[in-house]
């Protein structure tokens, strides 16, 4: 595991070994367990995965690399670059689950539950991050590099600028938001759905994503979100609703790196289970796990 020691990383760490499983931490660190450093050689990867199940990426270091060096065995990598994904998935020599997490993760879940229990409109997928958790370099280093840049490969084409357009909509609790646009690559993820799939970010606080606009709007001032206080509650929600027939699949809870790490650890075992029996390089969130599946780990 990269990252163990992180947020996320922490939280997939315990669920595994919870369940009984054996997690070797790898980090640039000597003591504690393997020795890997994601920023130079990738070589030792190659050596460490052939001796593991799964290798899990919750470092937030977006290497492409990465999904050749660990070869046949199987990669989990927890990144919401949409470009990272894509690059990851062109080079995959063996299996490699692509955005395991809220968003992408459960969104992309949802996403293919009410794409398949509806054929009409195009898809919103709506994700309400909590202000009030603090968040690791690699989460804060995400946000910032959506400002002043463009939705990778946006579903209707064209130039769509993060952090520029924006929705009102309301979240589970029937309470109206202001959702930004945001590239979280669910529309990349699901390209096979056949219709479009945008995706919305607001913050908990309201003044907070009032400032996110205004940050996306002038570019100069992204230094502010490195600075921004922890206003509100670590409440998260994620929606998915068809704008045709109005029919929507959500979730909700606390702590946003609590559940990102149940889902991941959930990803890690399910892909374990069928890499010795499916050939398939790259597969995401939805290709592995149900709406129900994903609900009932993270109601546990």
């Amino acid at each position: 595991m990269l990252g163990a020691r992180g947020a996320v990383g922490t939280v997939v760490r315990r669920e595994l070994e919870d369940a009984g499983h054996e997690v070797t931490a790898a980090s640039r660190a000597s003591s504690g367990g393997a020795r890997v450093d994601l920023h130079a050689d990738l070589s030792p990867i190659a050596t460490l995965a052939a001796a593991h199940d799964v290798v899990v990426n919750a470092s937030g270091v977006e290497r492409a690399e990465l999904a050749s060096a660990t070869r046949a065995t199987p990669l989990v990598d927890i990144s919401a670059t949409g470009s990272y994904l894509e690059r990851l998935r062109s080079s995959s020599m063996g299996p490699v689950v692509l955005g395991a997490g809220l968003a992408p993760g459960l969104s992309t879940i949802l996403a293919r539950a009410v794409a398949e229990e509806t054929d009409a409109g195009d898809l919103d997928v709506l994700v309400m991050l909590g202000a009030g958790e603090k968040h690791g370099p690699a989460a804060v280093d995400w946000t910032a590099g959506l400002v002043g840049t463009p939705v990778h490969r946006p579903p209707e084409g064209g130039d769509v600028q993060n952090l520029r357009e924006s929705l009102r909509a309301a979240g589970p609790d029937g309470r109206a938001r202001r959702y930004l646009r945001a590239d979280f690559p669910d529309h990349m993820l699901l390209d096979d759905l056949d219709r479009p799939v945008r995706s919305w970010l607001t913050l908990g606080s309201a003044p907070l994503t009032a400032a996110l606009s205004l940050v996306g709007r002038m570019p100069a001032l992204r230094g502010m979100l490195n600075a921004a206080p922890h206003w509100g509650s670590d409440a998260w929600h994620v929606v998915v609703r068809d704008r045709g027939t109005g029919r929507q699949r959500s979730a909700e809870g606390r702590g946003q790196s609590e559940a990102t790490g149940r889902l991941t650890a959930l990803a890690v075992v399910r892909v374990a289970e069928r890499a010795s029996s499916s050939r398939t390089r790259a597969v995401t969130m939805a290709d592995l796990v149900t709406a129900e599946e994903a609900l009932a780990v993270l109601s546990r």
